[in-house]
């Protein structure tokens, strides 16, 4: 038993433990949300780490990214995540891709080679296509639904698309998958209202920019890995 996971080892098992250094993830996005997957799975012994995202950076990021620090802005966000997660277990398998994730993009990936895929992208045609490209390949995904514009992190919840409400993206998403006849998908959503905010833009993109904190992101994804290592152990009872 190696010491560094001798703890969850413990919790769960060796035969579970085994099946988590056997699994390969992919994160996509490893912003606010998708940031803390990483480091939750890394820390759980996942074998092998796919992290995708092509932004870097930036002060804005320092309220609630785990890997943003004012040594770490301007930087790729997959380089500091790299180097992060081979800190934390240098025997881990990583893959990185500073690559935006879209339909132009989605041929790059082999997504058989995956047991689960994480949605922590900020894009609504992005999650489509990532749902899409899982569905149908028949690969465990789960997805982040909106973070931005909450404060109440006791009240995310994990819950099949379907059966959501309130959450404005969750919306969308039901309308947009329904239309292209996927019948599921896990999410982890919440029914707290979206906070009223003064508008504020992005000086290059123009689109709107959510407020944020630092316990939000991070408890959603803390959820959202909490999920990906209950649903691959559980393949082996």
């Amino acid at each position: 038993m190696l010491e560094q996971f001798s703890r969850i080892e413990m919790q769960i098992g060796e035969k579970a433990f085994n099946k988590l250094q056997s699994s390969r993830v992919a994160i996509f996005g490893i912003g606010g949300v998708g940031g803390y997957v990483m480091e939750a799975l890394v820390r759980s012994g996942i074998g092998e780490l796919d992290i995708i995202d092509n932004d870097k950076v930036s002060i804005s990021n320092l309220n609630r990214q785990i890997i943003a620090t004012h040594s770490s802005i301007g930087q790729d966000k997959v380089e500091v995540g790299y180097d992060r997660c081979l800190d934390i277990n240098p025997n881990i398998k990583l893959h990185k891709y500073n690559t935006f994730f879209n339909s132009d993009t989605s041929n790059l990936f082999d997504f058989k080679n995956y047991d689960y895929v994480v949605d922590a992208i900020d894009t609504v045609t992005g999650k489509i296509e990532l749902v899409e490209r899982c569905y149908y390949n028949d690969i465990p995904i789960i997805s982040s639904m909106g973070a931005g514009n909450k404060m109440n992190p006791t009240m995310f919840e994990v819950e099949d698309i379907y059966k959501t409400s309130v959450c404005p993206l969750a919306k969308v998403m039901r309308y947009e998958l329904k239309r292209r006849g996927i019948k599921r998908l896990k999410v982890v959503y919440s029914k707290e209202p979206p906070k009223q905010i003064m508008l504020a833009f992005d000086d290059k993109t123009k689109k709107r920019i959510p407020s944020s904190n630092a316990f939000v992101p991070s408890v959603v994804g803390l959820i959202i890995a909490s999920e990906v290592v209950k649903d691959l152990i559980a393949q082996i009872e």
